[in-house]
C-alpha cells in the first residue's frame, strides 16, 4: 500500500513508520520535515498536499496540536488551538483526501485517553478528543467507495513522559511500538468506524 503518514516526524508517527514502513510505502508528511509539507490548520495548504500527492490507498494522522492549561485560565483562544489543529485539521484531512484515496482504503486519525480518564490542565485535549472519536464513529456511515475510518486512542506515551509526565501521575505509559500496532490494524484491517484503544 502508498500510505500518507503526516506527523511522521513526531513520536508517534516514527513508530507508525517503523511499524508499516517495512511492508508499505510511506509518504511522509509534515508542517517542518517530509516529502510534503502541508499545514493542517490550513485547508489549502492540505488540499495542495493532496494534489501533489496523487492518489494513496491510506491517510494516516499522527499530527494535531492541543493547549494544557487549567480551566480557569483557558480561554477562548486556548481552545482555538486544539479545535483548528488537532479537531479540524485531522477533519479536513478526511474530507479534502476522500477524492485522493483508492476505492477500500482508509482514514485512521488521533485522539486519545483524556476523552474518558481527564486530567487536570487537560479539559480542550478531553473535548477535542472526545469529538475526533465521535466523528470517526459517525463518518464511517457516510463514507463512499468502501473507505474506512478509524481513530487510535493512546494512552501517554513512554517516550514522552519526559514532557508529559507531570500531567499523567499514575497512569502506566505506554510504549509507541505498541501504540503503533493500532495504526497497523486500522490501515491492514478491515474494520471501520471503530475507536481503538491502546492503553
Amino acid at each position: 500500500m502508498r500510505i500518507f503518514l503526516v506527523g511522521a516526524s513526531g513520536t508517534i508517527g516514527r513508530a507508525v513508520a517503523a511499524e508499516l514502513g517495512s511492508r508499505h510505502d510511506i509518504v511522509k508528511g509534515g508542517s517542518k520535515s517530509g516529502d510534503i509539507r502541508l499545514d493542517i490548520t490550513d485547508p489549502a495548504s492540505i488540499g495542495a498536499a493532496f494534489r501533489k500527492l496523487g492518489k494513496v490507498d491510506a491517510v494516516v494522522c499522527a499530527a494535531g496540536r492541543v493547549q494544557f492549561a487549567p480551566l480557569d485560565q483557558l480561554g477562548a483562544a486556548g481552545f482555538e488551538l486544539g479545535l483548528k489543529d488537532k479537531l479540524m485539521g485531522q477533519v479536513n484531512l478526511v474530507l479534502l483526501g476522500r477524492d485522493h484515496v483508492a476505492d477500500g482504503g482508509s482514514f485512521t486519525l488521533t485522539s486519545g485517553l483524556l476523552d474518558r480518564d481527564p486530567i487536570r490542565c487537560g479539559c480542550s485535549a478531553s473535548m477535542v478528543n472526545g469529538a475526533i472519536n465521535s466523528f470517526c464513529v459517525a463518518a464511517a456511515v457516510e463514507l463512499p467507495r468502501g473507505l474506512r475510518i478509524n481513530a487510535v486512542c493512546p494512552g501517554v506515551l513512554a517516550e514522552s513522559m519526559k514532557d508529559f509526565g507531570p500531567y499523567f501521575r499514575g497512569y502506566q505509559p505506554v510504549p509507541g511500538a505498541r501504540v503503533a500496532l493500532g495504526y497497523a490494524k486500522s490501515v491492514e484491517g478491515a474494520q471501520s468506524g471503530q475507536v481503538f484503544r491502546i492503553e
